[in-house]
């Protein structure tokens, strides 16, 4: 869906710049987080959230895959410890995002990936 794509693809910018606030208004209150050590639930999860390294990371859109009520982000995240390629799968629901996964890995070295990585 169109609206689902544009929602997470907004809530994204914004999170990106630093608006830490946006998940409010993007995720469902029973929000469920599929992530190993993140908590589920709106607020757990945005006080958890605002405290981790993604926070403050540069983040680097490179793809989005939207089909029904699933959004699928590509991106690359920098901090100054670490450059991680992730993506993230989004379930919405009602204009909400209710679901989420991921998957990080480490950034290897351009010879290891002569096609590139991202």
């Amino acid at each position: 869906m169109t609206h689902n794509k544009d929602l997470v693809l907004a809530g994204f910018a914004e999170f990106a710049a630093g608006n830490i606030d946006i998940l409010q208004t993007l995720l469902h209150e029973d929000f469920v987080e599929h992530s190993p050590g993140n908590p589920s639930g709106r607020d757990a999860f945005i006080a958890y959230i605002a405290t981790a390294p993604v926070a403050g990371a540069k983040l680097d859109l490179k793809r989005v895959i939207a089909e029904d009520d699933l959004v699928v982000l590509h991106y690359r995240m920098s901090t100054p410890a670490e450059e991680v390629a992730v993506v993230d799968i989004w379930r919405l629901a009602d204009g909400k995002i209710v679901e989420h996964w991921d998957v990080v890995q480490p950034i290897p070295d351009d010879s290891d990936v002569p096609h590139g990585m991202l």
